[in-house]
């Protein structure tokens, strides 16, 4: 602070121009730490003061991790409404018209997660540039927008939905000003002291009982950068991740503790006490993780917010517990390497550094959070599918090492099982070296895994006995999943790419290798009934090489109905037309050829049959597409169902179609 003061008015507006030009680094980088492996609530220390926090955070010995934005937060005064009552403490599930409709595609079957759209049987709800679209949906023939909610006024970008039977829940982001100098500090006289944007994450809830007449409840926001969320029955979880700048701390300048408001309680916002933070003596984090729980029938309630000195990448949610996982890659000083005899000079060190994966795992109770206990394990995870409990254990596959390395560190895949407790009963390790994970899905007491480098190869894992988990058979097959989906018990959907392998020949022609080289995508339907034998039944192939799907990197773009022997999905298709075979060691890229619904039957007999596929792009459209399309809003991104009749969704409109066979049936354009 004292240097800050010397300044001067110019200097401040330089420093605040450098924030913005150079932000500091993301929380999700990892730092050099560790995590006692069982370590309940109570024994977790609070932070206490604010000399603690700074003597804390210089421990870390870690860059600045905080995000600036040069952007602001106008705060509203909502009026609380009164509690509502709920009979019973079962799951509130959506009630429409149909009774046969569609769900977001979420991992655990009795926990759901936000997306883009959320459909009750008769109304669909999605965001859509910054607003929220309401639309009649069912029966067809009556489709209408009802109602739009626009939050231009409020700062506030949302960005996914949950669905209740009484409630909307709309989460985006936002920000709020926080001042660089306290209220006693002045610069100069009628000089308003400067002030930094803080991003904030913003959880609104809606009653929605009247469609043409949605009604704010409430509002909960808090400091941070949006992780992830889980809605179980009627209870929202949210987490959020803090950076703390040690060095603006230190001077003064940034709020020692970050704050949330709930309007429940009151419209401002609350600095989270000291005595409220706790940390891991051994896993210090220069970031604040914020885990919040509430009720939607317990209106009157204030938010619940576990806050600790940590940080979060990918969560998992069980019906109990929730998940939080960070990587943690430690640098490891090697060896010194022996003196080269021909000169006499030591031989160079490289530093190298070992990969952990955090767990923090918290308890989840009618919107209530409480943390239980942490763990670690060797290597980083992919993907939330990469987490799994099942009867009282908890499961996590993970890769350590480098494809492209050849030695000690050359990459090696690893499936662990934890007890309650986060400790470690069974490991399975070093599967698929030089290979990576791309996939991944535990369904009951077997894992399935997909590792690549040049093939893909289908590993079946035994997960029965949790100290000693083992690898039943595999196949190694021409390409690649992304993304694993449960047909039935034996029987497993992968969605990837399909790929060739080219040699690669040197300058003077001798051959040095194979490279894989990802083409269009591929879908897969295998047969794991016998599991020491895998066989992939089905393939379908979809377009060249640049050909992609969102359902590549989001589950939610999937609609798969077992009973309707149904999948659709979006994609954007690219074709090369007229091939021969190129001169080059380099695979040719298709041209643009489609963007919209790719709609299949599926069956164990006839496997995966095209029944059609749905655009919102006009001819026009395709003749001025050229070789290459872009993010349009006319991308159709989510597909759904009610009753008989498939929905494609993209910003533009709403289609809808016949699912027997795909004929149009009503449409509706979205200003």
């Amino acid at each position: 602070m004292k240097r800050l003061k010397s300044f001067g008015f110019i200097s401040v507006i330089l420093l605040l121009s450098a924030l913005v030009a150079f932000p500091f680094m993301n929380t999700n980088m990892a730092f050099s730490s560790s995590v006692d492996s069982n370590i309940e609530k109570e024994d977790l220390p609070v932070v206490g003061s604010y000399e603690k926090l700074k003597e804390l955070l210089a421990q870390t010995q870690a860059m600045p991790m905080s995000m600036y934005d040069d952007f602001s937060t106008r705060e509203m005064a909502i009026p609380i409404a009164p509690t509502m009552q709920k009979t019973n403490e079962t799951a509130a599930v959506p009630s429409g018209d149909s009774a046969d409709y569609s769900g977001t595609n979420v991992q655990v079957e009795s926990v759901d997660e936000a997306d883009l759209i959320k459909t009750d049987g008769k109304y669909i709800y999605q965001v859509n540039r910054g607003k929220v679209i309401v639309v009649k949906a069912f029966p067809v023939s009556k489709m209408k927008i009802v109602n739009t909610l626009d939050f231009q006024d409020e700062s506030f970008t949302p960005q996914e939905l949950y669905l209740d039977e009484d409630f909307l829940v709309v989460i985006g982001s936002t920000y709020k000003q926080i001042p660089f100098f306290k209220p006693q500090d002045k610069i100069a006289p009628d000089i308003y002291s400067p002030r930094y944007s803080c991003r904030t994450v913003r959880a609104i809830i809606y009653d929605i009982r009247r469609k043409s007449e949605i009604k704010k409840l409430r509002e909960v926001e808090l400091e941070g950068n949006y992780v992830s969320s889980r809605k179980i029955d009627s209870s929202l979880y949210l987490v959020i991740n803090k950076g703390i700048n040690y060095y603006m701390l230190e001077d003064g300048m940034e709020n020692p503790t970050p704050s949330y408001r709930d309007t429940a309680v009151k419209d401002d916002f609350n600095n989270i006490e000291y005595d409220k933070i706790r940390y891991f003596p051994k896993g210090l984090k220069p970031n604040y993780l914020m885990v919040a729980g509430l009720n939607l029938y317990e209106m009157d309630k204030e938010v619940s917010v576990y806050t600790l000195l940590g940080a979060g990448e990918n969560i998992y949610s069980s019906p109990d517990n929730l998940y939080v996982s960070l990587a943690d890659n430690r640098y490891v000083e090697p060896e010194p390497l022996p003196v080269m005899p021909s000169s006499g000079i030591k031989r160079p060190i490289t530093p190298d550094y070992s990969m952990y994966t955090q767990i923090y795992k918290f308890a989840l109770n009618q919107g209530q959070v409480s943390f239980n206990c942490s763990g670690e394990v060797p290597g980083n995870l992919l993907n939330q599918f990469s987490m799994d409990e099942y009867e009282g254990y908890f499961r996590i596959a993970t890769t350590t090492g480098f494809v492209w390395r050849s030695d000690d560190n050359i990459s090696k895949n690893n499936v662990y099982i934890l007890d309650k407790d986060l400790k470690i009963t069974g490991s399975l390790e070093g599967i698929a070296p030089g290979e990576k994970i791309y996939s991944v899905r535990f369904m009951g007491d077997k894992g399935y895994m997909v590792t690549f480098k040049t093939v893909d190869p289908l590993f079946v894992i035994d997960l029965k006995d949790p100290c000693n988990p083992a690898i039943l058979g595999a196949l190694k097959i021409p390409g690649y999943s992304d993304y694993i989906h449960p047909y039935d018990e034996n029987h497993i959907i992968g969605f990837g790419k399909d790929t060739i392998e080219i040699e690669q020949k040197h300058m003077y022609g001798n051959t040095i290798g194979t490279t894989a080289f990802y083409q269009g995508m591929k879908i897969a339907l295998f047969d794991v009934t016998d599991v020491h034998n895998p066989i992939e039944k089905f393939t379908v192939k979809i377009g060249d090489r640049g050909t992609d799907s969102e359902l590549l990197r989001n589950h939610k773009a999937l609609l798969f109905s077992k009973e309707k022997q149904l999948i659709a999905f979006p994609v954007t298709v690219m074709e090369i037309q007229n091939k021969q075979k190129s001169m080059s060691s380099f695979p040719e890229y298709g041209k643009f050829a489609f963007q919209g619904a790719y709609v299949y039957n599926v069956d164990l007999d006839k496997g995966i049959v095209s029944k059609g596929r749905i655009t919102h792009l006009s001819a026009e459209d395709y003749l001025k597409s050229g070789n290459y399309w872009y993010d349009s809003n006319k991308n159709v991104e989510r597909i759904l169902y009610i009753e008989d009749v498939l929905y494609t969704l993209s910003n533009s409109m709403i289609k809808a179609n016949r699912m027997s066979d795909l004929r149009q049936l009503n449409e509706i354009q979205i200003p």
